[in-house]
């Protein structure tokens, strides 16, 4: 289960507003619906999380380039909503490079119910090198001016990493309002 929201600074503090990505399909449909949130140019978060595997943070400061930070960048690469954070720059790859289809990697090392074999396992264990590993990814300084550190990021929880952004930042109640 997914949870996404827009957090947007302004004068008398936080706004929050519940979103649906449904429509989102690039970097750049997110922070465009993140600057319609903003009166001005102000700071908006989008918030997002998966259930207990994951949570990402993008920051839309004006028409400056968004900022993302994913907590676990393999676990959101196998996410719709986290494949949208997950750009060929974050990754550090150029854009149009072969990267394995992270979708039909065979995640129990077994296919069609066959039992996995030595040389699926090799394969396998090649394919695993190339792919994204399971650590935090982007820039980890997102929030330092908001008063959450790199470090207490990287540390939180998937499960109430949101809650714990928002009480530092001084919303948790405005963003239970759209929880």
């Amino acid at each position: 289960m997914y949870f996404a929201a827009l957090l947007a600074r302004t004068e008398d503090g936080w706004e929050a507003s519940d979103t649906e990505l449904d429509d989102v399909e690039t970097l750049s449909d997110l922070a465009d619906l993140a600057r319609e949130a903003s009166a001005e140019d102000d700071t908006v978060l989008v918030l997002i999380e998966q259930e207990d595997a994951w949570f990402g943070v993008v920051r839309v400061d004006g028409e400056d380039d968004p900022r993302i930070y994913v907590s676990d960048a393999a676990a959101a690469a196998r996410s719709s909503y986290g494949e949208i954070l997950l750009t060929d720059e974050l990754l550090g790859r150029e854009p149009g490079d072969d990267v394995p289809d992270l979708d039909s990697l065979d995640l129990d090392g077994t296919e069609d119910g066959e039992p996995a074999s030595a040389e699926d396992d090799e394969e396998e264990e090649a394919v695993s090198a190339e792919a994204i590993t399971h650590s935090p990814l982007g820039d980890g300084e997102i929030l330092d001016d908001l008063g959450v550190s790199e470090k207490e990021l990287r540390t939180l929880a998937a499960e109430d990493a949101l809650s714990a952004i928002a009480e530092a930042l001084g919303a948790s109640e405005v963003l239970e309002t759209v929880r």
